[in-house]
């Protein structure tokens, strides 16, 4: 009998990398492991998983927001609605009632586009959001925006000449998968030096250079607010990235989970391209996607997100139904976290003061972390770091010096690998390198999440190995 061999597997998996789980994470994994045992000789006390925006990770600790849990608690076990009734405000009780009189068991199957309450609340959210209708018939309920993703740029790719324009930095999860596809990554480079913004004429340049290759050109990735970057796009960019599609027949899919991570909103609000479109009255295919993995709900673990689709024919409606039927229904938890999230409390039910607290507490602490680290790490030899108008990241650009770089490539390591290898070493800090995401030839940079409580311990943490390792290897 022949064994399984890798080489008898599908190749375009061997191509599939995807760094945020890549091999610093599991090099962290096995440091948790070690930590358990006595005598361990590691020099940290604790590993802090600063790679992944995931915020109720053990070490992270964002409490999940109370009227969501409870909601969740009552769907599940709705013996609780005649034993512990009064235990639970009354707008939670009338919810969950609604929900389980739609769905009945949260164990059984549910519609494969998503619960039709859940979608009508969701088009509800997008309607009030925008301005603009929304049909709860082009939204398709999934498991978290990745598998909203992953179908759509599969549907899309239809030989590897389809093309894929992707922003550089870019969130893996769109390279991983247009090499598990075998499509064609088209990047286009974000400017660092004005605050990681997107330029339309680079776009279009990127654009043209696949054409002249001989690459088509399906569909533009715009990620809003950024990942890893925390970009905001401004509403005068957004309409000439329509623009383009409108020119070159292109899709757009518009990753904005982090709609609701913003700093500054008075200063620097987010508009969704479905506004825009609708504004522009262009023709345009749009899909838009969401999540409850980010934002303040951080619900990371129940996979819940969706997807809308604007000027999609029809007939592409029922076969992107088609594709989702086979994997029956999206799970059932994660659609009532997506019901929590685009129906929270109203100002006067009995749940909406705490539920006010609780996310005012949590986005004022977000932005407060991200001002101060990327102040501190502003201030450090050999780095620099735009400050984050949006998302849940930093992505500070390191500037090593001759014997780092030396050493690193004596290791058979990029500079920046070489660079968060050393630091979770060092401190138990574990990051993403920026070669994970996509960069400039030449430069360095790394992904953190502002997530992490007790900055001042954390940041403390990154100077003293950052001055530590400059000065090892010949920094100033």
């Amino acid at each position: 009998m022949r064994t399984l061999t890798s080489e008898s597997l599908n190749p375009a998996i061997l191509k599939v990398e995807y760094a945020v789980r890549g091999e610093l994470a599991i090099r962290a994994e096995k440091y948790r492991n070690d930590l358990k045992k006595p005598n361990h000789g590691l020099p940290f006390d604790r590993v802090i998983s600063s790679n992944i925006g995931n915020p109720q990770q053990k070490g992270l600790d964002q409490p999940p927001l109370t009227f969501t849990r409870q909601i969740a608690a009552l769907t599940e076990y709705p013996e609780l609605l005649k034993t512990g009734r009064d235990l639970f405000p009354k707008d939670v009780v009338s919810r969950a009632e609604e929900l389980l009189e739609e769905i009945g068991s949260i164990g059984a199957y549910t519609h494969s586009q998503g619960v039709p309450l859940i979608r009508r609340s969701v088009a509800d959210f997008i309607s009030k959001r925008d301005g603009h209708p929304s049909n709860p018939e082009h939204i398709f309920l999934t498991a978290g925006a990745s598998a909203g993703v992953s179908l759509l740029l599969s549907m899309l790719i239809s030989s590897p000449k389809s093309g894929i324009l992707i922003p550089i930095p870019q969130y893996p999860l769109y390279t991983a998968t247009l090499a598990q596809f075998s499509g064609a990554p088209v990047p286009y480079y974000l400017d660092e030096s004005s605050g990681w913004s997107t330029s339309p004429p680079a776009v279009e340049a990127a654009i043209e250079k696949a054409l002249k290759e001989g690459i088509e050109p399906k569909a533009l990735v715009v990620i809003n607010p950024g990942n890893p970057t925390g970009a905001l796009l401004s509403e005068e960019t957004q309409r000439a990235l329509v623009q383009l599609c409108e020119k070159y027949s292109i899709a757009l899919l518009a990753d904005e989970v982090y709609q609701a991570n913003l700093h500054a909103p008075h200063t620097h609000p987010f508009t969704s391209f479905k506004r825009v479109v609708r504004d522009l009255q262009s023709p345009i295919a749009l899909f838009s996607f969401h999540s409850i993995s980010k934002g303040v709900s951080g619900e990371c673990g129940r996979r819940g997100g969706y997807f809308e689709c604007t000027n999609v024919p029809d007939e592409i409606v029922k076969l992107i139904y088609k594709m989702v039927s086979v994997g029956l229904c999206p799970a059932v938890s994660g659609q009532i976290g997506v019901d929590s999230l685009v129906r929270p409390p109203k100002e006067g039910d009995e749940s909406y003061p705490l539920w006010l607290k609780e996310t005012r507490t949590i986005h004022d602490a977000l932005a407060a972390r991200t001002k101060t680290m990327a102040a501190r790490l502003n201030a450090l030899p050999g780095m620099s770091c735009v400050d984050s108008p949006g998302a849940l990241y930093l992505f500070p650009k390191l500037v090593l010096p001759e014997g780092a770089l030396k050493a690193a490539h004596e290791a058979g390591k990029t500079p920046d690998t070489f660079y968060a290898l050393a630091l979770l070493d060092r401190t138990g800090i574990c990051v993403v390198p920026g070669d994970g995401f996509g960069q400039r030839d030449g430069e360095s940079h790394y992904r953190l999440t502002c997530l992490c409580a007790g900055v001042d311990e954390y940041v403390g943490a990154l100077e003293n190995f950052h001055n530590d390792f400059m000065k090892k290897y010949g920094g100033v």
